[in-house]
């Protein structure tokens, strides 16, 4: 029986793959969530370059909220990595929610960047 860890690993693979085979062309908004923050992330992949970034650990944004890990601080992360996108050009892109459920956290920091404007 597998563990916990390597199911979130199944999926994680799983879910790249997907995108992979979907198309390569646009880059990819990757996630993270820990228990006290939340990570996005713009990368092209076919360069192996982050184009944008933001995080609940950058002092804007740990002022703005009480804590790194609500579904409030994961919007703010959402809109500030979609401004930053927009700036160095990028509209369109693929989002890897990686292993983790679109729920909660995650699902808040989707809809908080498609509201600014980047598409998914």
């Amino acid at each position: 029986m597998a563990n916990s860890m390597q199911l979130f690993q199944r999926r994680r693979e799983r879910t790249r793959n997907r995108l992979r085979r979907l198309n390569r062309k646009r880059p990819r908004l990757s996630i993270f969530r820990s228990g006290r923050h939340i990570y996005a992330q713009i990368v092209d992949d076919d360069k192996g370059v982050t184009l944008a970034s933001a995080s609940t650990t950058e002092k804007d944004t740990r002022e703005g909220t009480k804590s790194g890990a609500d579904k409030s601080a994961a919007e703010q992360v959402g809109r500030r990595v979609a401004e930053r996108a927009i700036e160095v050009g990028v509209k369109d892109v693929i989002f890897d929610r990686g292993g983790y459920k679109y729920h909660g956290r995650v699902k808040a920091l989707a809809d908080a960047a498609r509201e600014i404007g980047l598409s998914f």
